[in-house]
């Protein structure tokens, strides 16, 4: 599954989760975050699922009145928690954390301690890292603002550390200490791992649209390696990295800071974070702004199909771009985005056959894998385009993948040396824990193929097999789709993107509807997420949000 993150910004080179993003659960695109990395706050991929952990759903006992999308009415709703602290969980929650240089001029980095299971305090705990840059002032300090990028899997340090804490607009950083937590199972957090890095080179090669048995079989062995080495490496570890489990210590971290209600930004999958924090804790939410919206009333599948077909809206706003381009591969003026995917789905059957060489010191050539991930990775930013137009340039005309190939391992965190980051490890670990799997079988996915290649010609064979992976998931998941209210909840700022790839506009409708005190801002505009990516409007909006506690009004739209 899924899709999104946000990801700190660096040299176009490197062009997420939060995914899916921001990737579908398994390391396979679309991974939801995130072109990615930009010099403002760009989005990339991400998206999950949910519920886990007690007995939290409700059942819902009204229809839905929905001030911006219909959600089902008899759907399960997350139910709070508890106001009150339970004694066994009180170590955790007084806990004082020892705050410490961590090699980044401005920043603390401190462990937090959290039970490894919630349901059973003391079967063991898990050590959580956690950063924070203190406010500059002027102003009357306003407490911690916890920030998260999406994913799942997306590093939350590394975020701060590498926009928010030195990008976020001066007057945020003047009045709050920003903070980050590394979720359990991603970065620093007790990272899960699953390939090591040859293996995982392997694994991203793998054809997703298999043409015969013999490559059925090759994907479904593929799927169930990788699960096998995850479960392999953290079998404790795989259950319990659900996205209950990850909000519940969110929960932790706020009174460990001494903060009365959480103030928090989250994008992509953090969306889904940080509307299931609000679910369990209503009463506990200060501001929480949620950018580039997850729906967890939908299922694995839905999900899977709802990005598929915002990829392809992507699409379609890159080739009205390119073919104005003299250097445009897919076409010149005139060209109809349907005809630019024409010719761009044929160039992946010819790599499916011929793979290009890439210059890559490992020998990996760009087969038809490579080149639609590297396609996808820049689906999630427009100032990604030109550089997408440059490497299919490259690609299809001088027979040259190295710059696709750039892209795709810019998307999966593959560095110079080939050296993979957890982030897919944890993207498959949190989407399969949170929710049944899209498909459990290849029967599945050849039913589902003439939806998904509807909703996408370019990019839905590929994605349909993609979301098999959680079908070899060796933890069966712990949630399914719900929808949140957060009853009593302060003011919630839910953020949509009308042509988003990853988290589709109709997502923040819909959890709009469900969230009891959300206000809904749109942006107008392409690309995963809007704040920080050049709207004014929705800046300014955020902006006063966080520092005076007044949400947009009602219906508000920006471009």
């Amino acid at each position: 599954m899924y899709f999104r993150r946000v990801l700190r910004p660096s040299s176009p080179a490197r062009t997420r989760s939060d995914i899916p993003g921001d990737a579908p659960a398994g390391g396979r695109p679309p991974a939801g975050g995130s072109g990615r990395r930009t010099a403002s706050l760009k989005a990339v991929r991400t998206a999950g699922a949910l519920l886990a952990a007690g007995a939290l759903l409700l059942a819902a006992c009204s229809a839905a009145q929905s001030r911006h999308r219909a959600v089902p009415a008899t759907q399960a709703v997350l139910a709070a928690l508890p106001r009150s602290t339970p004694p066994a969980l009180l170590p955790y929650y007084t806990q004082k954390l020892t705050w410490r240089d961590c090699g980044a001029p401005g920043f603390q980095c401190a462990t937090m301690k959290a039970p490894l299971d919630y349901a059973d305090p003391g079967a063991g705990e898990i050590r959580l890292a956690v950063a924070r840059t203190r406010a500059t002032g002027p102003g009357e300090r306003l407490g911690s603002l916890l920030v998260n990028p999406g994913g799942p899997g997306g590093s939350g340090i590394d975020f701060l550390q590498r926009f928010a804490g030195i990008g976020y607009p001066a007057e945020i950083r003047a009045r709050y200490d920003l903070v980050a937590l590394d979720p359990r199972g991603v970065a620093r957090s007790e990272p899960v791992q699953c390939l090591d890095d040859r293996a995982m080179d392997t694994y991203t090669q793998t054809d997703v649209t298999p043409d015969d048995p013999a490559e059925i079989d090759a994907l479904t062995a593929a799927y169930r390696s990788f699960a096998e080495g995850c479960g392999a490496h953290a079998p404790r570890l795989l259950r319990h990295v659900s996205t209950v489990e990850a909000a519940r210590d969110m929960d932790v971290l706020r009174a460990v800071l001494g903060d009365p209600k959480l103030t928090y930004v989250g994008a992509s999958y953090g969306t889904y974070l940080g509307a299931t924090y609000a679910g369990l804790f209503p009463d506990r939410v200060g501001r929480l702004v949620l950018d580039g919206a997850v729906d967890p009333s939908l299922s694995a599948r839905r999900m899977n199909l709802d990005q598929t077909a915002g990829f392809e809206t992507a699409f379609q706003s890159f080739a009205r771009d390119c073919v104005r381009h003299d250097d445009c591969p897919l076409g010149g003026p005139g060209t109809t985005p349907r005809q630019a995917g024409d010719r761009l789905a044929a160039f992946f059957r010819e790599l499916d056959a011929r793979p290009l060489l890439t210059g890559d010191p490992d020998g990996r050539r760009l087969g038809e894998a490579l080149a639609t991930t590297g396609v996808i990775a820049a689906m999630y930013d427009q100032g990604a385009w030109p550089q997408l137009r440059g490497a299919l340039t490259a690609a299809m005309t001088r027979h040259d993948g190295s710059a696709l190939l750039a892209l795709s391992d810019s998307y999966y965190e593959r560095d110079t040396k080939g050296h993979y980051a957890n982030l897919m490890y944890a993207n498959a670990a949190v989407n399969c824990l949170d929710m049944p799997p899209a498909f459990s079988s290849p029967d599945e996915v050849a039913k589902a193929l003439p939806a998904f290649e509807k909703a996408s010609p370019v990019f839905g064979r590929s994605l349909a097999w993609s979301a098999l992976n959680c079908g070899y998931w060796p933890v069966r998941a712990t949630g399914e789709p719900h929808r949140i209210e957060a009853r009593g909840a302060a003011p919630i700022v839910v953020v949509g993107t009308t042509r988003d790839p990853a988290t589709p506009y109709r997502w923040a409708e819909s959890l709009a509807a469900q969230l009891s005190s959300a206000r809904l801002l749109t942006y107008d505009g392409d690309g995963h997420t809007a704040y920080g990516r050049g709207s004014r409007c929705i800046d300014d909006a955020i902006n006063t949000y966080l520092l005076e506690g007044t949400p947009p009004a009602e219906g508000k739209r920006c471009s």
